[in-house]
Formats: structure tokens, C-alpha cells, sequence
């Protein structure tokens, strides 16, 4: 088997998809505009080869990579990033090289687009905020007028809460219209919710391997435009309406061969046209894993290995897992840069070090939405998590 992974130095710890990859025997190669030098020697010893290109965003440099590797290795069965950034780059890849193991250029719209993601959900049976896709001031004025202060706008095709903005009144709404960015942005009814995560791993019949799922307790739009600090955790569970609504998702958007992250509010009060306090409603679909370091959270959760699970399913279409498995919440806390708190890192190390599995400063691009230094903690407990981030961002 020929698998190409698009960007294997980044994020840092995706070389371990490619070292489950070579563990089963696929010939892995990789793609990225790193040099080979600086790659990590781990990474480096899971692949067969590896292409450096000037540029990712040429696809011309990358249409040329990916034909080197088939003229010298044969047929390409796969071609893969697992990278929000670069999904319609793989698929366009994919449909050129007539790769059928995962979406092409056709499919793109519908998981891409906010606003086309809609119909896909109501399929699913699923309720979604009220949009309007920007154009004049005067039909955004009548969409606030229609669905009340506040209002979400965010690019329809965008990456996580980057360039993410809520209007509150008048003011934010003008500001926002006399620079009106390039890009077609969508604008949403706010939704009081908390933010909850289905992820799942998909197998070429659509079959569900493994569900899991995360919470966020702080808002991203929040964390990312106000400089908080971000909190969120992987359940030890995934409740059954949100694990319902989930299925139902993926079986909408006709997921095959992947690890998905799809993400809903559970309403925190009732709303109109949307349900009552406590209903499920969507979000986004992203046909990649969570961003960042949270296949590692999988893995603390769970007690297993996410990167060992996703390669079994490349290969073998199935996954194997221990029934005697410890199953618990993991923590994310991410903290600020010029912040002061109450406890130092020595303190909080004092205190939790036993259940912190990991400690480290996050590089700029990822810092902006998920904070400067993150610690990553086991908590048995709903109460125990909750301590823990009171203890570490007060």
C-alpha cells in the first residue's frame, strides 16, 4: 500500500499516524515544505521518502510531488493530511490522481461550507441556527431584526474561530459592515449553548469503530478575540443524544474512512425555532481529528492509542480494543502569556503533577486559540476536573 501523508511535520505530533502506518507495513511517504533536516528523527524513520516542496499552497509543486512518488512507487492507494487546512488541497489531489479512498473536489461544498453543511443536517434530522450569507447592510439589518441581537459572523469557509466576531448591538454591527471582509462570510443567530464534540473513526462502510467527544466550557470566539484561557476536556462517555445525533450526522454526509470531529450545542435555555434547554443542535462538521493535541487526549482518556486505532482501520478496516480499558476525562488547560495567576507552574505541578500527562508551550500558531502554555490532566471526576481548572486559571 502507497500512502502519501500531506504535511507530516505538522501539527508535531501527526509523525505518529505515519508510525502506525510503517508499523503495518505500509510504504508511507511524505509531503512538506519542511526541510528534511529539521524533521525529527521519529519521523524520519516512519517514512519511505519524503518530498520537500518551496510552497504547499502551489498546487503545481504538489501536483508534482505526488507524480514523482507514483512514477517511482506505482499506484497511490492514499492520500491524506488529517489537516482542516488542507482537506480540498488532499481531495483535489485525490480526484486528479483518481485516489478513491477518500472525498474529491465534488465533495468539498458540503463539509466546507457553513452554510451548505445545513442541509446535510436537517437530512440528519438535526436543527441549526438561522443564517444569512452577508451581502448588503440593509438585508443584514433585516436578518438581526428578524433573530435579535446578538449575531455570530465567521468566514462560510473558515477554520475553527479565527476571524470569528459577535455583534452585540448597533455599534458592532456597523463596524463590522464599513470593513466588510473579501471573503463571503455566513451570519448565524446566536445560540446559548454549550459547545459539545461528537468524534468518531469511520470505517470504509461507514461503520462507527469508535466514538468519543469533547466539552467546551469556555467560548473559542472568546478565547481567540479576548485572549482568555481555554478549558475543554475529553468525556469519559458520550451521552446518548449526542452520540444519536452524531450517527445520524455522519450517515448524512456520507463519512467513509476517516476520524471525524463534529460539533453541537446542548442549549442552555430554551429558543425558538430550536428546541428546548437541553436539545441537541449542529454546529460544523470537520472531516479531520480535533485540532492540536487532542488525539493525545484521546489516547489519555481512553487508555489506548487513537494513531494505532486509525492506521488499523486503513489497513485492516476494523480496530481491536481492550474491554478492561480505564476510561476517565482529560483535561485541557491552556494558559496566557502575560496573565499573572495565583498559583505558578511549580505550584501546579505540586499539586497535580501525578495526573498531568503533559506540559508544554505551544507554538504561535497554534497559541492563538488555545493558549501559550497547556497542561493536559487525567480527572476522574466531574468535581475533580473542575478544581483542577479553578486551581489553574484563577
Amino acid at each position: 500500500m502507497n500512502f502519501i501523508f500531506i504535511s507530516p511535520h505538522f501539527p508535531t505530533n501527526y509523525w505518529k499516524f505515519c508510525a502506525e502506518l510503517k508499523k503495518n507495513g505500509v510504504n508511507v511517504l511524505g509531503i512538506g515544505d519542511a526541510e528534511y533536516d529539521s524533521l525529527t528523527d521519529e519521523l524520519k524513520g516512519s517514512l519511505t521518502e519524503y518530498y520537500k516542496v518551496n510552497n504547499m499552497e502551489n498546487y503545481d509543486e504538489m501536483f508534482r510531488a505526488v507524480a514523482f512518488f507514483s512514477f517511482k512507487y506505482g499506484k497511490i492507494d492514499w492520500i491524506e493530511s488529517n489537516n482542516e487546512y488542507w482537506l480540498e488541497q488532499d481531495a483535489r489531489l485525490r480526484t486528479d490522481f483518481n485516489v478513491t479512498t477518500g472525498p474529491h473536489s465534488e465533495d468539498m461544498e458540503s463539509v466546507k461550507y457553513k452554510s451548505k453543511m445545513k442541509a446535510n443536517y436537517a437530512k440528519a434530522g438535526v436543527p441549526t441556527a438561522q443564517y444569512h450569507l452577508v451581502s448588503t447592510y440593509d438585508e443584514g439589518k433585516a436578518f438581526v431584526e428578524k433573530v435579535g441581537y446578538p449575531v455570530i459572523v465567521k468566514p462560510d469557509n473558515g477554520v475553527g474561530a479565527s476571524n470569528t466576531y459577535k455583534l452585540k448591538n448597533d455599534a458592532d454591527f456597523d463596524a463590522f459592515y464599513a470593513n466588510l471582509p473579501s471573503v463571503q462570510y455566513i451570519m448565524e443567530e446566536f445560540v446559548n449553548g454549550e459547545v459539545c464534540s461528537y468524534d468518531a473513526l469511520v470505517n470504509s462502510k461507514g461503520e462507527v469503530l469508535f466514538e468519543t467527544g469533547n466539552i467546551t466550557l469556555i467560548s473559542i470566539v472568546d478565547a481567540v478575540n479576548e485572549k482568555e484561557d481555554v478549558y475543554f476536556y475529553i468525556v469519559d462517555h458520550v451521552a446518548d443524544d449526542l452520540a444519536d445525533a452524531g450517527r445520524r450526522t455522519l450517515q448524512a454526509f456520507g463519512v467513509r474512512n476517516r476520524l471525524v470531529h463534529f460539533e453541537f450545542f446542548r442549549l442552555l435555555e430554551d429558543r425558538e425555532g430550536l428546541g428546548k434547554k437541553g436539545d441537541i443542535i449542529g454546529l460544523e462538521v470537520n472531516m479531520r481529528p480535533c485540532g492540536g493535541f487532542t488525539p493525545d487526549m484521546y489516547n489519555y482518556a481512553n487508555s489506548f492509542d487513537i494513531y494505532k486505532l486509525w492506521a488499523d482501520m486503513i489497513c485492516y478496516d476494523q480496530i481491536w480494543l481492550s474491554g478492561d480499558r480505564e476510561i476517565s476525562n482529560c483535561l485541557f488547560v491552556g494558559r496566557r502569556k502575560g496573565k499573572t495567576y495565583r498559583h505558578s507552574h511549580e505550584e501546579i505541578m505540586s499539586v497535580y503533577g501525578d495526573r498531568i500527562w503533559d506540559y508544554q508551550e505551544l507554538p504561535q500558531v497554534l497559541a492563538d486559540g488555545m493558549g501559550d502554555y497547556m497542561y493536559l490532566t487525567k480527572c476522574k471526576t466531574y468535581d475533580e476536573l473542575m478544581d483542577c481548572i479553578h486551581f489553574m486559571v484563577e
